[in-house]
């Protein structure tokens, strides 16, 4: 299993999951819930106290991921397989463009 916490605008929002059977689950962080249920990741996703569940990453954190010849760099530098999504997506998307980034929880599970 593995793990990061999203942070929106420096502010934790939530924490993703990758399962031990690939499956994703999102889900908001209650404090961030109760000050900020106003202020969500991405209109796919408003804030809510319900876990969001899927079989594939979610499309808003697949959209984070680099693509073309800078997902070749990122690929080829860190030695993540381009079809491990969750790996590129911890390994990418700490400094994104834009309001949102994502953190390795550096679990003993994480690969």
């Amino acid at each position: 299993m593995r793990k990061a916490n999203i942070f929106y605008n420096d502010i934790l929002s939530g924490v993703l999951i990758e399962t031990d059977d690939g499956e994703y689950l999102f889900q908001y962080d209650q404090k961030y819930i109760k000050e900020y249920s106003d202020q969500f990741i991405t209109f796919t996703m408003p804030v809510r106290q319900e876990v969001y569940l899927d079989k594939r990453l979610f499309p808003f954190f697949e959209g984070l991921i680099p693509e073309g010849w800078l997902l070749d760099i990122a690929s080829r530098n860190w030695k993540i397989n381009r079809n491990d999504r969750m790996g590129l997506l911890l390994a990418c998307c700490q400094n994104c463009i834009g309001a949102v980034s994502v953190q390795s929880t550096n679990s003993d599970n994480d690969e």
